[in-house]
């Protein structure tokens, strides 16, 4: 298979960890950004930042600049995303069979997994992979995380949409496209709160094989400045998002102890390995 990826240069917390978990496999890496460093929120981005990450790591030259205008602010937000991400995509897809489309806060935990995954799904005839992703909620010492989990502290899945998809796909909100996907899950059931008992799972991996998602894993400033330039920003804005982000982070065995009386946002304590680099 030709491999191919594209990022969002947007965040740079994560960047080198993530590019360099995947660098090796992929034959060209699209680097798409806004070229006026502007979100889709009309928030300034620290693109230079992140290519000036980029430009340290890319030592085989694989990394190709495809910069656009992609803050459309008489759109919203979400559909900026799809159509950032759908042009990175088609510029992804010339000469690749599959794309891998991870965002900069997500790291593999084991790419031979990820890509031996992936083969399979080619094997089965899909057009996209669904890899669990682990959920990382705050980090509360290093090398300690609070981690969305099911109720009772079970590791639990997510899937911001297909991490692969071929080339060529039509996405039809941020990552998700309405394509046959190859399911991998955590267990031989489903464990994504978000889908049903029954879903499909056609493989399963070991928890320390997922992707790490260090979606909020921030200091209080970044974190403020994700909530800004995040295509979410509507529900990041509620009242009491980020107090509870906080609240949560200065007390995580009390947030996790008590996570059974709630009825949702339920975390588990877990030691899972550093990024490159140690704090965010």
């Amino acid at each position: 298979m030709r491999l191919a990826a594209y990022v969002l240069l947007a965040d740079p917390s994560f960047l080198a960890a993530s590019l360099r978990a995947y660098y090796d496999r992929v034959d060209r890496i699209v680097l798409s950004y806004d070229e006026t460093s502007t979100s889709w929120t009309g928030t300034p981005l620290p693109v230079n930042e992140c290519l000036a990450i980029v430009k340290e790591l890319d030592t085989d030259d694989k990394c190709v600049h495809a910069p656009g205008r992609f803050a459309r602010l008489d759109e919203h937000p979400l559909d900026n995303d799809t159509f950032q991400r759908q042009t990175a995509l088609d510029e992804a897809s010339r000469d690749a069979d599959w794309v891998l489309q991870l965002d900069t806060d997500e790291v593999m935990l084991s790419p031979d997994a990820f890509v031996g995954s992936l083969g399979r799904a080619e094997a089965a005839g899909a057009s996209g992979l669904d890899f669990p992703s682990r959920w990382l909620y705050s980090r509360v010492a290093p090398g300690r995380y609070l981690e969305a989990s099911s109720r009772l502290g079970r590791p639990a899945a997510s899937y911001p949409g297909p991490l692969a998809v071929r080339a060529g796909t039509r996405l039809v909100h941020a990552r998700q496209a309405d394509v046959p996907l190859y399911r991998v899950d955590l267990g031989p059931w489903n464990t994504d709160p978000a889908r049903p008992r029954d879903a499909i799972v056609h493989e399963v991996v070991d928890p320390g094989a997922a992707v790490l998602h260090f979606s909020w894993v921030r200091r209080p400033e970044a974190m403020r400045q994700k909530f800004g330039w995040s295509g979410h920003t509507a529900h990041y804005s509620r009242p009491g998002v980020y107090e509870s982000w906080v609240e949560r982070t200065r007390h995580p065995r009390r947030t996790a102890l008590t996570s059974p009386f709630r009825r949702r946002d339920w975390f588990r304590l877990v030691t899972v390995p550093e990024p490159p680099g140690g704090e965010p």
